[in-house]
């Protein structure tokens, strides 16, 4: 295939790197991950949206579709650039080393990074001071919004953009003026993380490994995004949802679920032939190799609930825009390589678009031996190519855990249930099931799918402890951290043997 040649890879967000500075960044450590990829033979590494969460943790949640993540700005790195001195360090708190304290993080690194700006500012080259100023030109399209609803949020006591008086405040111009250092700050922020990304990718390009980006469908209501370009959104006079996004009851939540972002007013989109849509997605494959669009399937259609409903997913099925917006996108940017995450009720819906894109879709190991496939006794999706075969995501269960699972938290499954997936599972694969994620990670390396990605919570044998999201649930999620001395040379040439075994090594 054009873009997905016979391959493998990782998936491992930047927060659950390790490091000494309470949550992963792109420094030292993300570096040394690609040397490890290298030496596994692998050729991918999948991360989570990389998008300003603001004070969310969720990389799903962010407040703006193109603003990074401050938080991931690597310190060490501030350092060597200068913008930092090692005693700026000193009063840090001590971290976990397994889990993220985003509280801690968050008091200690915006401290932090502020400094660094402060000396940017300072003392930063003529030739740096150059490559900024074509940042922000280059990025004005979106940087000019994001740094006026940042200057707005931060005036209004970080409320919900629907309470400012006014929405759109016509004095946008005096505000600049009069928070001019606070707002120079954000784009050095924003210009410090490309700067800092662009040679972590530059580094991992050189070493045979691409970069998996994650674009989430939705975007928050309290984001940059909708309060910009209100018109795109099925939204009220005043700014207010009409209705919200969710999906009905599937795998993850016998009641469905209410994700609540607002819907996209897709004939306000395809009036501007859908202008935000290929800015995003041109944007994010200048950080990335290749796109996972989440929630594919709203593309064909999306569940629409009433804004009132916040318990159960009472909603119906509506008609997404299809091949009129990927056939838009593809002459603005050309044919890129997209992953399309098709899981849930409308998968054959979302098939008749990926196939007339030739975008592979996605098979997920864990939900590969439910009711469907007891009778059939295979999984005719490992005898495909243009698929990607996962273990599982980063809502699933680790497959440790997966096989000692019981009902409740996150599973929507009944004892019995459980106990015949299970049993199929180890039937299917000839196993005893006590090293179940090495017999899946085998099972998607010797299938004939081009891609395959493992969680590294799968290839350091980790139980449910080290799962990264329970989808429906608040607390707890997004934490996960991996200890450097886990990943030993062992499972590194295990790793390596089985990518040569299938034949998924580069060169």
């Amino acid at each position: 295939m054009k873009f997905f040649p016979r391959e493998s890879g990782v998936l491992l967000h930047i927060t659950s790197l390790p490091g000494p500075y309470g949550l992963g960044d792109i420094g030292p450590e993300a570096f040394n991950f690609v040397d490890v990829l290298h030496k596994m033979g692998q050729s991918i590494w999948q991360i989570l949206p990389l998008g300003d969460t603001g004070s969310s943790i969720c990389p799903y949640i962010t407040i703006s579709a193109f603003a990074n993540n401050p938080l991931l700005i690597s310190l060490d790195g501030l350092i060597d650039e200068g913008y930092l001195h090692k005693d700026d360090l000193k009063k840090i708190q001590s971290y976990p080393s397994d889990r993220v304290d985003y509280q801690k993080v968050y008091d200690d690194r915006y401290k932090i990074l502020d400094t660094a700006c402060t000396n940017f500012i300072k003392s930063s080259s003529a030739e740096t001071q150059q490559r900024f100023d074509a940042f922000c030109k280059e990025n004005e399209y979106w940087l000019s919004e994001y740094i006026l609803f940042q200057t707005l949020k931060k005036l209004n006591n970080d409320q919900h953009w629907i309470t400012w008086q006014p929405r759109h405040d016509p004095a946008g111009e005096d505000i600049i003026k009069e928070n001019s250092i606070f707002i120079q700050k954000l784009m050095i922020q924003q210009f410090l993380f490309i700067e800092q990304w662009q040679k972590l990718k530059t580094y991992a390009n050189e070493k045979g490994i691409r970069f998996v980006g994650d674009i989430p469908i939705y975007v928050s209501h309290d984001s940059v995004d909708v309060w910009a370009n209100t018109e795109l959104f099925k939204l009220d006079d005043h700014g207010k949802m009409k209705s919200q996004s969710g999906c009905p009851p599937d795998f993850f939540n016998a009641k469905g679920q209410v994700w609540g972002h607002p819907i996209y007013n897709w004939a306000a989109h395809e009036k501007s032939n859908y202008q935000w849509w290929i800015d995003r997605l041109r944007y994010l494959f200048n950080l990335v190799d290749i796109v996972r669009i989440d929630h594919f399937n709203g593309f064909a259609k999306y569940w629409e609930i009433p804004v009132e409903q916040n318990n159960d997913s009472i909603g119906k099925w509506v008609k997404g825009p299809g091949e009129k917006l990927l056939l838009t996108v593809k002459k603005s940017i050309g044919s890129k390589p997209i992953i399309a995450e098709d899981l849930g009720e409308a998968t054959k819906d979302a098939k008749i678009i990926r196939d007339r894109f030739a975008i592979p879709g996605m098979k997920i190991l864990q939900m590969s031996f439910g009711k469907e496939e007891q009778s059939n006794s295979l999984i005719p999706e490992l005898n495909q190519k243009n698929i990607v075969v996962y273990t599982g995501t980063h809502d699933n269960d680790t497959s440790i855990g997966w096989l000692h699972t019981k009902p409740g938290k996150g599973n929507t499954q009944t004892a019995a249930e459980i106990t015949l997936e299970r049993k199929h599972a180890l039937k299917f694969l000839g196993t005893d099931g006590s090293e179940i994620n090495w017999d899946f990670i085998s099972l998607a390396m010797n299938s004939k799918a081009n891609t395959v990605i493992i969680p590294l919570q799968d290839i350091l044998g980790l139980g449910t402890n080290a799962r990264m999201n329970i989808p429906g649930t608040v607390g707890n999620n997004w934490e996960w951290r991996f200890k450097k001395n886990k990943l030993t040379s062992n499972i590194i040439e295990r790793m390596r043997t089985l990518t040569e075994e299938s034949k998924r090594m580069k060169g």
